[in-house]
């Protein structure tokens, strides 16, 4: 049986965008991808905005926590999905890195973090058709 593919995600807080982008690969891929994210500086909680606009379509990211960003968590991932937090993830041989170039979310009310969850909602369907299509379970 073929390993599953592991992706991290990694924005500077781990509040927003990494968390929305890891909640919908969980919801859209099921268990045929490992997901983890995390942030170079760590906020407190999740962002309201993000757990309230996330909610709307049904997923619930209000237990989520921000974690920091450890040479491990990439060294296990197969694909880095690093989203505005610059040259902080350190850069293994062999892993795919990809840049999403998304508006933070930080401070922002859920009417503006609507646009960004649904931007990363078809960055991770076209992540997950690369890396685990329907049927490689």
């Amino acid at each position: 049986m073929p390993r599953k593919p592991s992706v991290l995600f990694v924005c500077v807080h781990n509040a927003g965008r990494s968390q929305m982008a890891a909640a919908w690969l969980t919801h859209l891929a099921g268990d045929r991808v490992e997901v983890r994210s995390a942030g170079s500086a760590p906020a407190g909680r999740v962002n309201p905005a993000a757990v309230e606009a996330m909610r709307e379509v049904g997923i619930d990211i209000s237990a989520a926590t921000p974690r920091i960003l450890t040479v491990d968590a990439v060294r296990e991932s197969d694909v880095c999905v690093t989203m505005g937090c610059g040259d902080t993830c350190p850069v293994f041989p062999g892993k795919r890195y990809l840049e999403w170039r998304l508006e933070d979310p930080a401070g922002q009310g859920v009417e503006a973090v609507r646009p960004i969850r649904d931007d990363i909602r078809r960055l991770v369907e076209g992540l997950i058709e690369e890396i685990a299509p329907e049927g490689s379970a």
